[in-house]
């Protein structure tokens, strides 16, 4: 049994519908050089005149998404994608004007469009993969988000066809294929405008539970990005070994989520220096049992 290779059936395809056009133009019709020299001529006017439209469109286009205030991001993306289009339609007239049968070239377009489909999987999978992101927009320029596959996070710089670029707390850039980050699951950390703080500190077990809890409420009332309109939550979230764990909730500004939790856990430190409460550390009781006389 013989295997066809794609790639070779592709190029031998695409010279056949190259012949057969020089065939059915010059073989068949009897065009003498001077018509073919004045279709050139007109054709490559309409390629020269074709394009500077298309310029003027796209510019006038992208005016018309800039005051519409769509997202720079998806705007980018479609400019590219109507310019593409509007200079393919602009060759198509030209070459049509040379004699070339629409089928022909729609049969030249199918062939060079497979063989470059069949080198290009993995790029044509992050193509789409931008595509999807730009319109299902699980995240958009500035957020902070989490890529599960990979573990990469960071803010996002950049929404690329291909990539997309995230920076890092300590200023790395990290380039994440399109394709992964359409097909894995992202946590957007950025996505809703507040967020809940979530502490949990460790006292002993003769403290007084409702002396803590009124030091932790001042510690919340005069916390600067506590956000008052929401109530914060204080609780004995469980009995460790070494400690009686109290959990501590409040809703902040996303934009001050880590000055709101690095500030609160500073000022709670210090409550409780003040007022002698002691937050323990993991020990071990060791009791001596002495000996049995005679043993």
């Amino acid at each position: 049994m013989s295997v066809t290779n794609p790639f070779t059936t592709g190029s031998f395809k695409l010279e056949t519908d190259v012949n057969t056009w020089l065939d059915q133009y010059i073989g068949s019709k009897g065009v003498t050089l001077a018509d073919f020299l004045i279709d050139f001529v007109i054709a490559m006017l309409i390629l020269l005149i074709g394009f500077r439209l298309v310029k003027y469109i796209v510019k006038m286009i992208d005016a018309i998404f800039e005051k519409s205030n769509m997202d720079i991001t998806l705007r980018t993306f479609l400019r590219s994608v109507i310019n593409i289009g509007l200079k393919i339609l602009v060759i198509f007239l030209a070459v049509s004007r040379l004699g070339v049968a629409a089928s022909t070239i729609v049969a030249l377009i199918g062939s060079a469009t497979f063989a470059v489909g069949m080198s290009l999987q993995g790029s044509l999978g992050n193509i789409a993969g931008g595509v999807i992101l730009l319109f299902v927009k699980p995240f958009v320029v500035g957020d902070y988000i989490y890529e599960e596959s990979s573990g990469k996070e960071g803010r996002v710089q950049a929404i690329g066809i291909m990539y997309t670029s995230l920076l890092t707390i300590d200023n790395k850039a990290v380039m994440i294929p399109n394709g992964n980050l359409s097909g894995s699951s992202i946590t957007n950390y950025t996505h809703q405008d507040k967020r809940l703080v979530e502490l949990k500190v460790g006292i002993r077990y003769d403290e007084d539970i409702k002396k803590v809890r009124q030091i932790l409420e001042k510690v919340l009332e005069e916390e600067e990005y506590h956000l008052k309109a929401q109530e914060p939550r204080i609780f004995v979230n469980e009995f460790k070994d070494s400690c009686i764990e109290i959990g501590i909730r409040f809703w902040v500004a996303t934009d001050n989520y880590w000055d709101a939790r690095w500030s609160a856990l500073e000022n709670i430190k210090e409550g409780f220096d003040r007022e002698g409460i002691e937050i323990p550390f993991n020990q071990l009781d060791v009791h001596m049992i002495p000996a049995a006389a005679g043993q």
